[in-house]
């Protein structure tokens, strides 16, 4: 079983418009509706790929009751914790004349000390039969700087390998805890690190503490440095669509090679053309699966020297 922490759930809300105009009054084409957050999207990816997925985190309010709802057919086995706080909406504007998506979140709900104590009893219990664990996501107002961290922790006594995809100073705290995988984007990366060449940047983020560093790119795909080697792998062409989601089925590429134990080229492939044919779905965290077949053998893996 693989486990997917999203303590932020948002309820992902897809508009298609003919085109985006600043100002101006707009008729919305079509309308989608989706359980979000990035580990719910990490964990339909993965029931997606025949992996058995538990989905913890906290849901509430009218709008967790409609994510709930929404989740129970997707496959993924929910474990999330009630709270007394609603849940967040996100809404991606999507231009259908250039392709561009415009991203607008709400903030999460306040978590009550006594929440988070629910959880992390409930979490500890959710190890005991996971294989790996991805913990995804912003932290909800109410939960302290260092949870990741603490999380990270927790997984490691447990002897369950832990990914880590977060940013900021929840990122700087968890990636000191030693996870064993983390994903941040270039973005993010840079944040951390303070440098912008993704070789160097990876290699910096390994020494403070992560096992292996796998950055996002964009269009170039993935830089991965792990304790084998280091290797890019890149799509065969950019692809033009919705990209909210796509680091999360990159992630679920990643989690569902390291159980399966796949070499690292092939973890790679499997994250990259999930990414891409997650551009090219129609709604936030899905991805398009004749897109993905297709794309999965045209990805190139080069091994590069790491830095000194």
């Amino acid at each position: 079983m693989i486990l997917t922490v999203t303590l932020n759930t948002a309820l992902d809300i897809t508009y298609h418009v003919p085109a985006l105009t600043p100002h101006a009054c707009h008729r919305v084409g079509e309308v989608r509706e989706r359980p979000g957050g990035k580990g719910l999207n990490v964990a339909r990816v993965l029931a997606a790929l025949g992996h058995e997925t538990v989905v913890t985190g906290f849901a509430g309010g009218a709008t967790g009751a409609v994510l709930r709802d929404l989740l129970a057919p997707l496959a993924p086995h929910d474990a999330l914790l009630p709270i007394a706080g609603t849940t967040r909406r996100t809404l991606a504007v999507v231009d259908d004349a250039s392709g561009d998506t415009t991203q607008l979140n709400e903030p999460g709900p306040t978590v009550s000390p006594e929440e988070w104590a629910a959880f992390l009893s409930s979490y500890g219990s959710l190890l005991r039969d996971a294989d790996a664990v991805a913990l995804c996501g912003s932290l909800p107002p109410g939960i302290h700087v260092g949870a990741y961290a603490e999380l990270v922790r927790r997984a490691r006594a447990a002897d369950v390998p832990v990914l880590l995809d977060t940013s900021g100073e929840p990122l700087r705290r968890g990636i000191a805890a030693r996870p064993d995988l983390v994903k941040p984007n270039a973005d993010e990366l840079a944040q951390l690190t303070g440098s912008r060449e993704p070789l160097r940047a990876t290699r910096d983020a390994r020494r403070r503490g992560a096992h292996t560093v796998v950055a996002s790119l964009g269009a170039d795909g993935v830089l991965a440095a792990t304790p084998d080697g280091v290797w890019q792998a890149s799509p065969p062409a950019s692809v033009k669509g919705n990209p909210t989601g796509a680091g999360d089925s990159a992630v679920a590429g990643l989690l569902s090679g390291l159980v399966e134990q796949l070499p690292w080229p092939d973890r790679l492939s499997r994250a990259v053309a999930l990414s891409a044919a997650t551009v090219l779905a129609p709604a936030a965290g899905e991805f398009d699966a004749e897109a993905y077949e297709d794309l999965l053998p045209r990805i190139a893996v080069t091994e590069r020297a790491a830095a000194a």
